[in-house]
């Protein structure tokens, strides 16, 4: 089949612990919808509790069952339900994929006293102190848990920097001086010198019993949810020498064909995520970033964005079997960290050239199909109001993806505000021709093939109500609305 992924979950989902259930309700919609897998968000225990999102994650072996940092239930709900969720949905023959979130630690148990160096956050290579001494949240030592599934305590040793201390206002990042070192972990790419330090306190992958662990609980992990695969957070604040261990012990201990995304953020430069991709030696899909920003891009600027570029310097365009193409993330929505939404009038547009082309493994948005409405408290006070509409002609392109994404594929990408492709289909699916305008209303001449010669084409979208009949070559003349997509498919 073809597949594709659905993002089941949002920043701003509601903290009411629901989720798990809805995914649960949700399943046979999805499999008939032609989902194929299922991205669920970080399972585990978080520094705020129920108010977690899961990525500030304070305990791997907390999914929801120990009385932790005020609940026992996660934002999303409770162990229990986790696992009947993906019960549920590989029931529908829906791959489950966990995010797994093993860059920092946050929310520690107790403080330390550990020397410490000030660096330059412009350039974390930068030391802007001696070494001094600290008080550093870097002691996990999950009381309430009682060293259930692992005896394991993390202390200073575990941690290769932090960015506050007990007793000090001032707002800096800290390298910590351990048995490893008092410098950072060599990471891709020369962002701010050195991007090994994100947030929280970051985990210290040069410490061999920090590796050892994180295989036990990668297998313990799996042992107890079962997930296909996994997303992998934050790629490029870790050495990608831990990943390339990690992944070849989970595919020879534990899962031999698990399938891994990762996240690589790197929003206009493909020469570093194929750095990365050479430094895991292909271990990795990772989602396409720079064609999400072509995508933000192109629907702010309109018919002044040229469509024959939408796929240059992109993933898709040079390691498509590498590629997670995607439209939207929860980082991209409205207020987050790497805001960068795609206005809704070219989101159809946007699926369109993830879901009905041949390269690529694309991913769908949660707001997307069900559509969220948030508020977000800024920062002189007032409360502003988002919301990120259902697309309406998603399902019907998940359909077409499903019945009619399938076959040889003719680009007609000659114009730069008009593009189209046809795929042939084959032997099970017949054929469709893809036109979209960011423009004004257009049309292109695009050849189906000999075979389809006579045959009538209607748009599936239903956007456009004529009809388009091939002549005697096949060729038709298919037509979009402006700013818009049509899906010409044959006239049952």
């Amino acid at each position: 089949m073809n597949e594709v992924i659905i993002q089941f979950f949002e920043w701003y989902y509601p903290v009411d612990g629901t989720l798990w259930k809805k995914v649960s309700e949700e399943a046979a919609f999805l499999k008939n919808a032609g989902i194929s897998a299922v991205w669920l968000p970080p399972a585990f225990k978080g520094s705020r509790g129920i108010n977690s999102e899961g990525y500030d994650v304070y305990d791997l072996y907390d999914l929801g069952e120990f009385d932790q940092k005020g609940s026992v239930r996660t934002k999303y709900g409770t162990k229990q339900e986790y696992i009947h969720a993906i019960r549920t949905l590989q029931q529908q023959n829906i791959k489950v994929y966990a995010d797994i979130v093993l860059n920092h630690l946050g929310g520690a148990d107790e403080t330390e006293k550990v020397m410490a160096r000030k660096v330059d956050p412009e350039n974390r290579n930068q030391f802007t102190s001696t070494p001094f001494e600290i008080e550093a949240n870097t002691r996990f030592t999950y009381p309430n848990r009682k060293k259930k599934y692992s005896a394991f305590e993390w202390d200073y040793n575990c941690f290769t920097g932090v960015d506050c201390a007990k007793g000090i206002d001032e707002k800096c990042i800290y390298t910590l001086v351990n048995d490893y070192g008092e410098s950072w972990e060599e990471v891709i790419g020369e962002e701010k010198g050195n991007y090994d330090y994100l947030m929280f306190s970051d985990i210290e992958f040069r410490n061999p019993a920090v590796r050892e662990e994180l295989k036990r609980w990668g297998k313990w992990y799996f042992e107890t949810a079962g997930f296909d695969g996994i997303r992998l957070d934050a790629l490029k604040h870790i050495s990608p020498d831990f990943y390339n261990e990690w992944l070849d012990y989970m595919r020879t201990h534990v899962k031999h064909d698990l399938l891994v995304i990762g996240e690589c953020w790197f929003p206009d430069n493909i020469d570093v995520l194929l750095e990365y991709i050479k430094a895991t030696e292909s271990r990795i899909h990772l989602f396409d970033v720079p064609l999400h920003y072509h995508f933000h891009n192109a629907s702010k600027a309109g018919k002044e964005f040229d469509m024959r570029t939408i796929f240059n310097n992109t993933l898709v365009g040079v390691r498509p079997d590498l590629a997670v193409t995607f439209v939207e993330n929860h980082d991209t929505q409205p207020f987050q960290s790497l805001e960068s939404a795609v206005d809704p009038w070219f989101k159809p547009l946007a699926y369109a050239l993830i879901l009905l082309r041949q390269e690529g493994l694309p991913c769908v948005f949660y707001c997307d199909l069900y559509g969220s409405c948030y508020t977000e408290k800024l920062l002189d006070g007032t409360i502003q109001q988002v919301t990120m509409p259902i697309i309406s002609s998603l399902e019907k392109l998940l359909m077409a993806r499903k019945e009619y994404g399938w076959g040889k594929q003719y680009d007609y990408f000659d114009h730069p505000n008009c593009i189209g492709w046809v795929r042939e289909g084959d032997g099970s699916h017949k054929p469709c021709a893809v036109i979209m305008s960011n423009g004004e209303a257009a049309e292109k001449e695009m050849q189906i093939g000999k075979q389809y010669a006579g045959k009538c084409f209607i748009d599936l979208l239903g956007l456009q109500a004529s009809e388009v009949w091939l002549n005697q070559d096949g060729i038709g003349k298919f037509q979009a609305g402006a700013g818009s997509v049509s899906v010409w498919v044959p006239k049952e």
